[in-house]
């Protein structure tokens, strides 16, 4: 990527599609806001249908100019220029997304921006942020950047995705005698609780081959599967998980006894409403659960109906997930709009038959 500046973007000459990536659209956001000249950004049927507000809001407490479908909580989102100050934003919810798309702005605002949560989110945009010599303070549950001239320019090596390793992980955690390494994954340890809660479950899980690589802590993750039990994942795990957890749903129908995911309401607004959409399918496969304004029940054990047609509301890992499930199975799953999948792992179905 040859970049042009802080202050080197130009109009774009079209609108901005971010397809189904709601990442893509928040922390887009955060680099549109205040520039000097008009953008929209759009996305496909189900990212147009996500609430968007907890970003914009306090974007234009910061002194941008946007507007919005729905009451400005939907997009398309136009972008319309403005003058960024700088800001103070409590957020009621943990979102790395809402936070780095607060810190991308605050490189361009005329005063600090800081963003305060009600638990530790991942911190990725930190960690590059400091390599590239911008200012940024942690202090506790608060993020403070600095307002900044210049980044400097980084070679950086990319770590395999921890969120597409999951669901490799839970097949090997939940197929007793089993043994997978997976090479070289972001071993960040705001971004991987799951882990914790599958070692809760029985699996054996080792890190091995530590490095640092860009600011990131990778390692090879060793998973040797043994026969899981159900566990509880309160609130205070689903900050470091919570991309995860329709893989950890996959994990507990496979488990003995009872799972119970509390504090995760979140998932509500991602690419679909994921509690939703997992207790559906589940449901219809034979698992029974049980849904939660914030969470959901999962009593696992129970042989799996064949041949079921799952809807996975075009969200990606809900895919990835039910695919999983079948496979570690054995069990005819159909599934509903695969190609969403290639949002964020065009090769999974590939990976997924070389394991199984």
């Amino acid at each position: 990527v040859q970049g042009v500046g802080l202050h080197g973007l130009s109009e774009p000459k079209n609108v901005l599609d971010a397809g189904n990536s709601g990442t893509t659209m928040r922390i887009g956001a955060g680099l549109l806001a205040g520039q000097p000249f008009v953008a929209v950004l759009t996305g496909d049927q189900y990212l147009r249908e996500r609430p968007m507000d907890r970003v914009m809001r306090p974007l234009c407490q910061m002194g941008a100019l946007i507007k919005g479908r729905a009451g400005d909580t939907r997009a398309p989102i136009c972008f319309f220029g403005g003058r960024l100050e700088g800001l103070r934003h409590e957020s009621k919810v943990a979102s790395a997304q809402v936070k780095s798309a607060l810190l991308l702005a605050g490189l361009r605002a005329s005063g600090p921006v800081t963003v305060v949560e009600p638990a530790k989110s991942r911190d990725h945009t930190e960690r590059m942020l400091r390599a590239m010599g911008a200012r940024v303070l942690v202090s506790g549950l608060e993020v403070t950047v600095e307002p900044a001239q210049r980044l400097e320019p980084l070679d950086i090596l990319c770590p395999s995705d921890f969120s597409s390793a999951a669901f490799f992980l839970v097949l090997a955690a939940a197929t007793p005698g089993s043994e997978l390494r997976v090479k070289g994954v972001c071993a960040n340890p705001l971004r991987t609780g799951l882990l914790g809660v599958l070692r809760r479950m029985g699996a054996e899980i080792a890190l091995e081959d530590r490095a640092e690589v860009g600011g990131e802590v990778v390692a090879d993750m060793v998973v040797r599967g043994q026969r899981l039990h159900g566990t509880y994942v309160g609130p205070d795990e689903i900050p470091a998980l919570i991309d995860e957890v329709p893989a950890l749903c996959v994990a507990a129908a496979l488990a003995e006894g009872a799972t119970e995911i509390r504090g995760a309401g979140e998932l509500r607004v991602k690419e679909s409403d994921r509690l939703a959409t997992m207790a559906a399918a589940l449901s219809a496969l034979g698992t029974r659960c049980t849904e939660y304004p914030d969470g959901i029940r999962i009593e696992g054990g129970s042989p799996l109906r064949s041949g079921v047609l799952c809807d996975t509301r075009g969200d990606h890992r809900v895919a990835m997930a039910l695919a999983t499930l079948g496979a570690a199975t054995g069990v005819r799953i159909g599934l509903t709009d695969t190609a969403c999948v290639a949002t964020s792992f065009p090769t999974f179905f590939e990976q997924l038959r070389a394991l199984v």
